[in-house]
């Protein structure tokens, strides 16, 4: 739930929308381009559990389908994005970007996107979390990117199990650190894992920075770490515009990207054995093989897409020491507890094409239990 709310119009030059793509850091590092010259996710579907997807945006037009909304908000469909998230997430997956070289470039830029809104400005309730992976599992997606987290739940867990029965790859980010706190892993009112990243067999992603490193100023990490993906100073779409930010939102974006390609390229493979290649194939970071700040380390498209790969074992779906089932929840739970996102959240919205202006949208207040993993910062710098 977010309180008062306050715009500023900025002024900033045509430049910006031409230089999004040399901002996309993410891209060079994880050798992007090399992995699109072998795949790039034709005919495959990406559900986007999240505020919905602006599929007019430039950077995406023809990639989104309707989708659908299941927030109770009588909107028609999947396509209606007031928040901004769902549209940046879509972005890192399957934008292609306008122009000759211009905008965002996702991971996956023929791939498709299904977006399911649940939710928008951070208030995610668990039944409508719940809902939205149900209706991924009805669009027939065999990649579901979950950008938000939250305690467990009966209705999420069961979501998942249902999600993974299908063959479903299920990508969700392991959460953010709030910034006003001294954090401690494992102590009282310190920040762990939460769902659905916590479930067994769900992909469960955290951040890292330009170096390599984990980003443990921005996202939590733990046991149930499976990958780890690029998550700082991350240039995406927003709305309308764009944005640059920080936080597990993006890595997991990007994972799911790549998941995409590895399902484009080998069709035949189950969920389970695309899980496996992209952890047999990460490059590994921290202590040897998995570890609680990389998972299996850090992902890599070129690898996940061209190593000799042996099959998965029969129990090499990576688990994650998931909690006792525990009771439903009635709705948003308090927000004081673990893996919230900045207290203030910045939402950029930059120029695309002939548009001279930023909007600033500075928000503060009150969240909840089921949040989007966002730490946006300031509009990308001309």
């Amino acid at each position: 739930m977010v309180g008062g709310a306050a715009a500023v119009m900025l002024a900033a030059p045509p430049a910006v929308a031409d230089s999004i793509r040399d901002r996309q850091w993410h891209l060079t590092y994880l050798n992007v381009a090399q992995a699109q010259a072998v795949n790039q996710g034709e005919g495959v579907t990406v559900a986007v559990v999240d505020s919905g997807v602006n599929g007019s945006h430039p950077d995406l037009a023809g990639n989104v389908l309707p989708g659908v909304d299941v927030s109770g908000a009588g909107v028609p469909n999947g396509q209606t994005d007031a928040d901004g998230h769902g549209t940046g997430m879509a972005s890192l997956i399957a934008a292609h970007g306008h122009g000759g070289g211009d905008g965002v470039l996702g991971i996956a830029p023929k791939a498709k996107i299904y977006p399911i809104r649940n939710g928008v400005t951070g208030k995610i309730d668990p039944e409508f979390m719940a809902a939205g992976i149900d209706a991924a599992v009805k669009s027939g997606a065999k990649v579901i990117s979950i950008s938000e987290s939250g305690s467990d739940d009966l209705r999420v867990r069961a979501a998942v199990q249902a999600a993974l029965a299908t063959d479903a790859v299920v990508v969700a980010g392991i959460g953010n650190k709030p910034d006003d706190k001294n954090w401690t892993p494992g102590a009282p009112g310190g920040f762990l894992p939460e769902a659905p990243a916590i479930y067994d067999g769900v992909v469960a992603v955290g951040a890292t920075d330009q170096n390599g490193n984990a980003a443990t100023s921005i996202g939590i990490t733990g046991n149930a770490m499976v990958l780890s993906a690029p998550g700082a100073r991350i240039v995406s779409a927003d709305k309308t515009g764009y944005a640059i930010g920080d936080g597990t939102s993006a890595s997991t974006a990007i994972v799911a990207g790549t998941a995409a390609l590895v399902r484009s390229k080998y069709p035949n493979l189950s969920a389970k054995e695309v899980v496996h290649r992209l952890t047999a194939t990460a490059t590994d970071k921290g202590a040897p093989g998995r570890d609680p700040q990389y998972g299996y380390g850090i992902v890599n498209p070129v690898a996940a897409l061209t190593a000799d790969v042996p099959p998965a074992a029969p129990s090499a779906t990576p688990t994650t020491q998931a909690p006792a089932p525990a009771p439903a929840t009635t709705g948003p739970t308090n927000a004081a507890g673990p893996d919230k996102v900045r207290p203030t959240r910045i939402i950029t919205a930059a120029v695309i094409i002939g548009i001279s202006a930023v909007v600033v949208l500075l928000a503060a207040g009150g969240v909840v239990a089921w949040l989007l993993l966002r730490r946006r910062g300031q509009p990308p710098a001309a």
